[in-house]
């Protein structure tokens, strides 16, 4: 397992990616941003859970002008991160 913790200021967003080999879990800590995947978008607010399985294309959005923060599990530790680009999907 491995663990980081992430903070997204206002504005802030991310590459689309997926990992190949592992499963991620994301607690929330404070603030609230956009998880979005393939299914839709969905805000997350301080104590919310939630997790991508492996292939599952996944990144955030801070949409609001507070600080978003979360820490990152992942299981097992990821041997591969596939960036992808909007016309790749």
């Amino acid at each position: 397992m491995r663990a980081d913790r992430i903070m997204y200021h206002p504005g802030d967003t991310a590459a689309k990616h997926y990992h190949t080999d592992c499963h991620h879990l994301f607690y929330v800590l404070y603030g609230s941003g956009l998880l979005h995947v393939d299914e839709g978008s969905h805000r997350l607010l301080p104590g919310s859970v939630a997790v991508v399985g492996p292939n599952e294309v996944h990144w955030f959005e801070n949409d609001t002008a507070e600080n978003f923060a979360f820490v990152e599990f992942w299981g097992p530790p990821p041997k591969e991160t596939v960036w992808v680009k909007s016309d790749d999907i």
